[in-house]
Formats: structure tokens, C-alpha cells, sequence
């Protein structure tokens, strides 16, 4: 159960990549006042938990509702990993940051909540994790990654410093890798 677990928890930290969302979120805030920044990253938060945990109780009902498999989702879910890993392993951006930084807060913590910490490939994940693992596993992984994810946004200045943007794109460049590795996992299983 622990493997899984910690199985889970990388999964969901390759997939919400919160390195992402963490150096969009500092440049999109980057002239704001310290409450406002933190304001932010309380309502990127809400949005995102709110929109997992929905899909981690109700995702299963949301595949019966629109009249598709586990196995289908799992494919169509594959391919959309599949394209995210490629636009993060080579560096593209998925959204437009510099269009960020004149957008109000709640703008901004939208957009950090979806589509860049739960998007497609999430809500995919989330699902078939549910389906594969449980409802209890799964929700102990995603509320790692978003427990995490908190404490990046928290912690903004001071990490962005230690870290610099060419380590936090090297990072997000090899988590696109093991994300596209996952969208071929995923489908590969739907096809079996």
C-alpha cells in the first residue's frame, strides 16, 4: 500500500507539476503585495482541490453519464498525457505568462487552478487512479501534491531565488518526460 502510494504521489506530482504552476504563479504575481500573492495562491488552490476532489468522487459517474469505458477514457486520457509531456519535456509554455502578470489575482488563481495544476491530463489521472487504486489512495496522493504545492506558493520568493529559472525548467523538462511515459502507459492499458 505504501508503494502505491509513493507510486500515486509521483504520478500526481508529474501530472499537476507544480514546478509549472509554481514559475507562472512567481511571474504573474511577481508585482503584487505579499497578501495579494497569497490571496492568490489560496484561490489557485481552492479551484484545484475543488475540481479533484469533484472528479475523485464523482469521475466514475461522469464516465457512465457520457456513456464511455474506463478503457476509453484511459486511451483518449493517454493521449492527452502524451501531448503535455512533449510540450513540457521541450520547454513549451501552457499558458501565455506574460499576458498574466497585468490580470487580477482571481484571474490568475484560475488559471493556475485550471488548466495548469487540474487539466485534462489530471482530471484522466484522477479517474483511472480511483478506478485502479481507490477512492482512499488516490485522495491521499492528490492532497499530497496540492499540500505541496501550497507550501511552493507559500515560499515563493525564497525558492524561486535558491532555485533559479533554468533549474525549475530542467525539472519541468524531465517531468514531461515521465509524463509522456505515463500517457503511453495509460494507453497501452486502454487498448489491452
Amino acid at each position: 500500500m505504501i508503494e502505491q502510494l509513493i507510486q500515486l504521489i509521483i504520478l500526481f506530482t508529474v501530472i499537476f507539476d507544480p514546478f509549472v504552476s509554481f514559475s507562472v504563479f512567481c511571474i504573474a504575481t511577481q508585482k503584487m503585495e505579499k497578501s495579494e500573492r497569497y490571496r492568490t495562491a489560496f484561490w489557485a488552490l481552492v479551484v484545484a482541490s475543488a475540481i479533484s476532489y469533484s472528479v475523485l468522487l464523482f469521475g466514475q459517474s461522469l464516465l457512465t453519464l457520457l456513456s464511455t469505458s474506463i478503457k476509453e477514457f484511459s486511451v483518449a486520457g493517454g493521449i492527452i498525457l502524451g501531448i503535455l509531456g512533449i510540450k513540457m519535456a521541450l520547454g513549451d509554455t501552457l499558458t501565455n505568462v506574460e499576458g498574466l502578470k497585468n490580470n487580477t489575482g482571481i484571474a490568475i488563481a484560475s488559471i493556475i487552478g485550471t488548466p495548469l495544476l487540474t487539466g485534462p491530463a489530471a482530471i484522466t489521472a484522477i479517474i483511472i487512479s480511483t478506478h485502479d487504486y481507490g477512492v482512499v489512495l488516490t485522495a491521499s496522493a492528490v492532497t499530497f501534491v496540492l499540500a505541496f504545492t501550497a507550501i511552493m506558493f507559500l515560499m515563493s520568493e525564497r525558492i524561486s531565488k535558491l532555485l533559479g529559472k533554468t533549474l525549475i525548467q530542467v525539472i519541468s523538462t524531465i517531468l514531461g518526460l515521465i509524463t509522456l511515459s505515463w500517457g503511453v502507459k495509460f494507453v497501452i492499458s486502454g487498448l489491452a
